[in-house]
């Protein structure tokens, strides 16, 4: 008889793609099985909202978030703060504000939208009391300036998603209380600096993610990623932490369930005493 896996979670995953609808019942039925007890299917176009609330309706261990993308940022410019906080309080799976952020490494929008969309999300995170999901990429200086001027307005929580930055970065954002996410690049054999920077982090501020259907992970790399596999996301972090994969999976589940406290603590999963 096989072992009960850990209680994992996916923290971010985007599981309104149409990548996913031919066999959505099944992939999710999928991460269930190999432990994958919570999803949070992530926002990228508030316009598009209807199609995120449908995934987490669906499926009882699917929540979701309400945000607009940074590439999405000038096609939808000019939602107002107020719009956003309306939509995170119109449904109760909605347990996050984002994906927002900024990105220099494609700039698909202009970047004083990028910021202008970043900073109406920041403050309905903090109108909220939701965490913001943070996208960042070639953006060190600007994220981490931004958030710090935010913050000193008024605190708010959030996570770095799909962490790929440089460690200044990481640090600046752990000092104000965020918590720094890993997806598939983590795995990489090129993410030695990453694994450093994963290795110098505080283990309560970790968690793990599939930013599916992007970035798989080995053995997967190259396909279509889904919340499965996390299991092999995780298995690389919990090394890099030093630490088994029990203790690893525990943490990194009370880091999620702290972080996004409206979501509730799977059956059968114990937080530390």
């Amino acid at each position: 008889m096989s072992a009960t896996p850990p209680v994992l979670v996916d923290s971010h995953c985007h599981l309104d793609f149409d990548d996913f609808a031919p066999e959505l019942d099944e992939i999710v039925a999928r991460a269930e099985r190999a432990g994958v007890a919570r999803m949070v299917t992530i926002c990228t176009r508030i316009r598009r909202f209807d199609r995120i609330r449908a995934v987490a309706e669906r499926f009882p261990s699917v929540y979701c978030s309400v945000g607009t993308h940074p590439h999405q940022a000038g096609e939808e410019r000019g939602i107002p703060t107020d719009e956003i906080v309306a939509m995170a309080n119109s449904y109760d799976k909605v347990v996050a504000i984002g994906e927002c952020g900024l990105d220099y490494f494609y700039d698909n929008s202009p970047r004083d939208a990028q910021e202008e969309g970043f900073r109406a999300h920041i403050a309905a995170a903090r109108e909220t009391g939701l965490p913001l999901v943070v996208h960042t990429r070639d953006a060190d200086a600007d994220t981490a300036a931004i958030l710090e001027e935010e913050y000193a307005k008024g605190p708010f929580s959030g996570v770095l998603h799909c962490f790929s930055g440089g460690r200044e970065l990481a640090m600046r954002a752990v000092d104000i209380g965020f918590y720094v996410s890993l997806s598939g690049i983590v795995t990489f054999k090129k993410s030695q600096d990453l694994r450093d920077i994963v290795a110098e982090l505080p283990a309560d501020r970790l968690l793990v993610e599939t930013d599916a259907p992007f970035l798989a992970p080995p053995p997967h790399r190259g396909r279509r990623n889904e919340p499965s596999y996390v299991v092999h996301t995780h298995r690389v972090v919990a090394e890099t932490m030093g630490l088994d994969e029990a203790e690893s999976a525990r943490i990194t589940t009370e880091n999620f369930l702290r972080l996004f406290d409206r979501v509730p603590a799977p059956d059968g999963f114990e937080a530390a005493a």
